[in-house]
């Protein structure tokens, strides 16, 4: 931090956030999180080979039919909840103070987990990438820490800056992706264009649970529409649009992405595709309909993607610790805002250290990047984030029912309720299956819950319960700032 920068953020008189995204702005950088180039070319051959294999493109559709009914009684909340904290004040407004904190503590497990997951990938395929060219082979670890230090730089800054750079890292990735699945339809495929992918028998076959476990992972992001709250130009319109705009564009693109994939294998050839490296699938087979130049740009690009997945998620957990220390539950200098920057500077800090931290705690247990520290931390966020939106969609019904403020029952009963069907049934088939995923199975490949799968989980359950016991203390000993605890993330 330079001497300017420091008197400016000491000088800061603001913890209100302030910004003119519009829907599209937003769209980018809910999206980016997404990273549609590290899904399709990273998490998509990981979800066919350890998931349900030809079947997998259908879990992206369903996921996304899930979460629209869920994002319904979002969109509805944001209208008539008008705070930042997102799943922090929606489940604290409709469940009460300590429901709404525990969900909070719930969130940053699930915004961190997945961020170091594609920091640890990101490190593997900068690795690989640099050995390729001729280049010295230095471990994964250092990669990952140099682009966690580059993402605390842009993060630092203002997010007028971050949603530009995601703007056109995004454009390009989606543009090759579908120059690849268009090249891959005029060719026809090695056993020619087909729906095998959507057909019922090859949905459920091999492991569905891991399946739906990597595609609703996809998506993870989207509900962080909410958080730009403070900074969206017309929020009432903007968040609801923009949360409505990158659930079904994610669909589209992920069914359609995956369907082409398997497509350019066919649906005999894909798993032995898989099988021989995941993490190349998607660079091997471009270089058969695109040539090499289009390889090249690919790998440019999914690395590109994959630094603006961990951009995004870096400026979601830096306002989550900004909103979280705005109503006292962090310390109180997170709360505060940049003079010139206008961001949440010292959150963002802190966010970088702590990435930092646990990369290299990882790299200390020798962890592989890949089907280590990327599968298993993607697992752990799958499982919070669907307990997460669940316990959201209950905390609609619930606070729509006791003050009637919106009297339609499709926003504020049907589609929350359908919504939380639908993500209590995945989140029993993820549990069921996540020991598949660890590598937790017996000789015969059926699930077996041993320490590793155990240990993972717990997290989701521990977490939480700090909520409530740090909730319980507050109560306790600072009951005027426990009364406020909700309303105070407005910042």
């Amino acid at each position: 931090m330079t001497q300017l920068e420091s008197k400016g953020a000491a000088a800061a008189p603001s913890r209100t956030l302030r910004g003119s995204l519009g829907v599209t702005a937003i769209i980018f950088m809910v999206v980016a999180a997404a990273s549609p180039l590290t899904v399709v070319g990273g998490a998509g051959p990981l979800g066919i080979l350890i998931g349900n294999g030809v079947g997998y493109p259908t879990l992206y559709a369903v996921s996304a039919v899930i979460l629209l009914l869920f994002a319904v009684g979002l969109a509805a909340m944001t209208r008539h909840v008008p705070r930042p904290g997102a799943f922090f004040t929606y489940i604290g407004y409709g469940l009460g103070r300590p429901s709404g904190l525990a969900a909070a503590w719930t969130a940053m497990l699930t915004y961190t987990t997945i961020q170091v997951a594609v920091y640890g990938y990101m490190g593997y395929l900068l690795e690989i990438t640099v050995v390729s060219i001729g280049g010295p082979d230095l471990a994964w670890w250092l990669y990952a820490l140099a682009t966690v230090g580059l993402v605390g730089i842009l993060g630092y800054r203002h997010i007028d800056l971050s949603s530009k750079v995601l703007g056109v890292l995004l454009v390009a990735e989606v543009a090759i992706v579908l120059v690849l699945v268009a090249a891959v339809v005029i060719d026809g495929g090695p056993e020619g264009l087909s729906l095998a992918p959507f057909e019922p028998a090859n949905v459920l076959s091999g492991s569905p649970g891991v399946g739906l476990m990597f595609a609703i992972a996809a998506f993870i992001g989207f509900e962080a529409t909410a958080i730009f709250r403070d900074e969206a130009r017309d929020p009432d319109r903007t968040i609801p649009r923009a949360t409505y705009g990158a659930v079904i564009g994610i669909g589209i693109f992920y069914t359609l992405s995956t369907w082409g994939l398997i497509m350019a294998w066919g649906p005999g050839g894909i798993m032995a595709a898989a099988a021989e490296n995941p993490a190349t699938l998607m660079l091997r087979t471009v270089a058969i309909y695109l040539g090499t130049v289009g390889e090249v740009l690919v790998n440019v690009l999914l690395l590109t993607s994959m630094f603006a997945c961990v951009l995004s998620f870096h400026n979601v957990l830096t306002r989550y610790q900004h909103a979280m220390s705005s109503a006292g539950v962090l310390p109180d200098r997170l709360s505060g805002v940049h003079a010139r920057h206008l961001s949440p500077h010292a959150s963002s800090l802190v966010q970088t250290a702590t990435a930092g931290i646990l990369l290299a705690v990882f790299a200390l247990l020798g962890l592989d990047p890949l089907l280590q520290v990327f599968t298993w931390l993607s697992g752990v966020a799958t499982v919070a984030i669907v307990a997460l939106m669940a316990a959201t969609s209950i905390a609609v019904i619930v606070y729509f029912a006791r003050n009637r403020a919106d009297r339609r029952p499709w926003n504020t009963v049907i589609a929350p309720a359908l919504g939380f069907l639908g993500l209590a049934v995945s989140a029993v088939v993820i549990v069921a299956y996540f020991p598949v995923m660890v590598g937790d199975v017996d000789a015969d490949g059926a699930p077996t819950y041993g320490a590793v799968t155990w240990a993972l989980l717990a997290l989701v359950v521990i977490v939480p319960l700090f909520g409530y016991a740090q909730a319980a203390w507050i109560r306790r000993r600072r009951p005027t700032a426990y009364a406020k605890l909700t309303d105070a993330i407005a910042g």
